[in-house]
């Protein structure tokens, strides 16, 4: 198991370090357009509205009052991992009437089932394997949505 883990964690430090690339990458071709007068930069506006706004405090009030509500009901530690996945997918999805990108909708739903799948697995023997479900698997599914669309984000930034 911790070749397994190994591979893993280079595997995510990779993919992090590719949108990172990307995102620099697609950042600099943007800047350049706007500067020779092409149309560039985003031109969705008001990402960041008070809709947004209380999405965010919701998720943060479920987050944080949720965790202490489970350990309040006595659920296994590792149920807060598999909460955590639940409510930042719910933030996702939630985010996606504001934003209409399902760059988000998609991830979104991916985390939802995550954590949904452990927060069932807290109440059987496989509790064990929660943090990974939960945890390791949201992580994979929130770098491959990166890679995925920054990928294509930034192929739609080269001229053809």
């Amino acid at each position: 198991m911790p070749v397994v883990g190994t591979v893993l964690r280079w595997g995510a430090g990779l993919g992090l370090v590719s949108v990172i690339v990307m995102w620099f990458l697609a950042g600099r071709r943007t800047r350049g357009a706007t500067a020779t007068g092409e149309a560039g930069g985003d031109s969705r506006g008001g990402m960041f509205n008070r809709r947004y706004v209380v999405i965010v405090v919701l998720e943060a009030v479920a987050l944080f009052g949720g965790i202490q509500v489970l350990r309040l009901l006595g659920w296994a530690p590792q149920a807060g991992v598999a909460w955590t996945a639940l409510v930042v997918g719910v933030h996702f999805v939630a985010l996606w009437p504001v934003w209409r990108e399902v760059s988000i909708l998609i991830p979104g739903i991916g985390l939802v089932a995550l954590g949904l799948a452990g927060l069932v697995m807290v109440w059987t023997q496989a509790v064990e394997w929660v943090p990974f479900v939960s945890g390791v698997l949201s992580g994979l599914v929130l770098l491959a949505g990166s890679v995925f669309y920054a990928r294509k984000e930034l192929r739609a930034l080269v001229p053809r």
